[in-house]
């Protein structure tokens, strides 16, 4: 097994100023990567990267954030540091009891501060979860191409996560809305074995969307549609 998922890419306006937020929100360094200012994440926290794209959002995005809270302060305190940095409060119809926070980042990519005690999420890390639109054979392709278990699969909504535990990537089943237009956040994978991976994938029920960029990226869709993007690792061979 080669292939390796390494960042969740989030278009941005300004790549830079989302990657400063973001940085000192998580506690992460920022360096330059092949898609732009990325942030690697330890011990199993997926990592962001942020890539300039001039296109103006319509409507919320298809994936969002969870961070996790140890604490009650702990979870007032990442609310504080988030508005502070340049966040917003959203109100996107979650009603008081339900406990967690939703917010927007400087650029209105949403994201959610859980609350302490959530099983769930419980041992995953500070950024707990990417979640997003999607069935459940999408989370079917993603723990066959990842070789990830499916540690969620429930009336449709599905989750993977790393063996060695971390960040969980996961869907909300059905209904799901159609893709329309261009999805600014994909998942960003390497491999050192391009063609055998790309020809896995292929299989697995991904399809081509562009040929390989100069930037050395394959951009395929998923069974559902959304842009992934694939490259060869610079280390490979």
């Amino acid at each position: 097994m080669t292939l390796r998922l390494d960042w969740v890419v989030f278009d941005a306006h300004d790549p830079g100023r989302l990657a400063r937020f973001w940085a000192e929100l998580l506690e992460r360094d920022s360096s330059d990567g092949i898609y732009g200012p990325q942030l690697p994440g330890a011990a199993g926290q997926l990592g962001l990267a942020f890539c300039a794209r001039p296109e103006a959002r319509s409507g919320p995005n298809r994936a969002h954030l969870h961070l996790t809270s140890t604490t009650h302060r702990d979870m007032d305190a990442t609310v504080a540091s988030a508005l502070r940095l340049g966040a917003s409060h959203l109100d996107v119809g979650q009603t008081p009891d339900e406990g967690h926070v939703v917010l927007a980042d400087p650029e209105g990519n949403e994201f959610c501060v859980i609350p302490p005690g959530n099983a769930y999420l419980e041992g995953c890390g500070v950024l707990g979860e990417l979640n997003g639109e999607g069935t459940r054979e999408l989370g079917q392709f993603w723990s066959s191409a990842l070789d990830w278990p499916l540690v969620w699969d429930r009336d449709g909504e599905t989750a993977v996560q790393a063996p060695a535990g971390g960040t969980k990537i996961s869907w909300s089943g059905p209904p799901v809305a159609p893709v329309t237009g261009r999805i600014r956040q994909h998942l960003a994978l390497s491999t050192d074995d391009l063609d055998g991976d790309l020809a896995r994938l292929l299989a697995l029920g991904a399809s081509r969307v562009a040929r390989r960029g100069p930037d050395g990226t394959f951009r395929l869709a998923d069974p559902d549609g959304q842009e992934l993007w694939l490259r060869e690792r610079p280390d490979a061979g």
